[in-house]
């Protein structure tokens, strides 16, 4: 993603709804090319279009939160990918910072086959030719799309990968991470029993928020990638924890 890119995400960001006309004006480009910039940020499922208008998901869905802090998530998933070795089988669950690992790894054409239980990380990546994704099944949620409940721990122990990458909603220290929907966080345990380790993949304003339902991965987290935003303190507590620190820059 381009500078322009960027800053239009920073502008949506701070006004969730602006004419195309203003964009343009702001960015100092024709309507023309801000039209052709808005096309392909929306075909990426970043942005929504209007007549006349661009904006932003809502943040309560995946769609809509993949445009906030989408440059620094974008290096979260660059680092994740340089953990993953060509042609390996990862399993990836649901969250803005994986599908982009996803469609990284997809774009890479590194031979790496994603088995996921998140309906629309499949559908973010089906574009892309050398994309190799297997969905597990499940009960579908609606507003996360992912699929959920017994159905994926059955499909899930099928597979025995080195990695499951994961995405999170809180941090309670002394209690690890953790997620807002209890579903989801049982689909991560059933995931994380057929994985030697476990990558979290989150932005550090996560670490400040507290999600209602405790993950209980114990040592099975093997390494943290997150932004230089994070607290020393928290830092220091998962260092401590044995677990790897990976840190890239906050960009937005």
């Amino acid at each position: 993603m381009g500078k322009r890119d960027a800053r239009i995400l920073e502008v949506l960001t701070e006004r969730k709804r602006v004419e195309v006309a203003e964009l343009a004006r702001e960015l100092g480009v024709s309507s023309v090319t801000m039209r052709k910039d808005l096309d392909e940020l929306e075909a990426r499922d970043v942005i929504k279009r209007e007549h006349g208008y661009a904006l932003l998901g809502s943040p309560n869905d995946i769609n809509g939160r993949l445009a906030y802090h989408y440059q620094t998530k974008g290096a979260i998933a660059r680092a994740a990918a340089d953990l993953v070795v060509d042609g390996e089988t990862v399993m990836v669950e649901s969250g803005s910072c994986c599908a982009l690992l996803a469609l990284g790894l997809a774009q890479a054409a590194r031979g790496v086959s994603v088995v996921t239980n998140s309906a629309f990380i499949a559908s973010y990546v089906r574009r892309e030719p050398a994309a190799k994704t297997v969905l597990l099944g499940g009960a579908y949620q609606n507003d996360s799309q992912v699929n959920v409940g017994p159905m994926v721990a059955q499909c899930a122990q099928n597979y025995c990968v080195e990695r499951l990458f994961i995405g999170v909603d809180g941090y309670v220290p002394g209690q690890g991470f953790t997620n807002s929907d209890q579903m989801r966080a049982q689909a991560v345990v059933d995931m994380a029993a057929q994985a030697e380790r476990v990558v979290v993949l989150t932005e550090s304003d996560k670490f400040s928020r507290r999600g209602v339902v405790p993950m209980h991965l114990g040592d099975k987290v093997d390494c943290v990638v997150t932004d230089d935003g994070v607290d020393d303190a928290v830092a220091a507590a998962i260092e401590a924890a044995g677990v790897e620190l990976v840190r890239v820059p906050r960009s937005d």
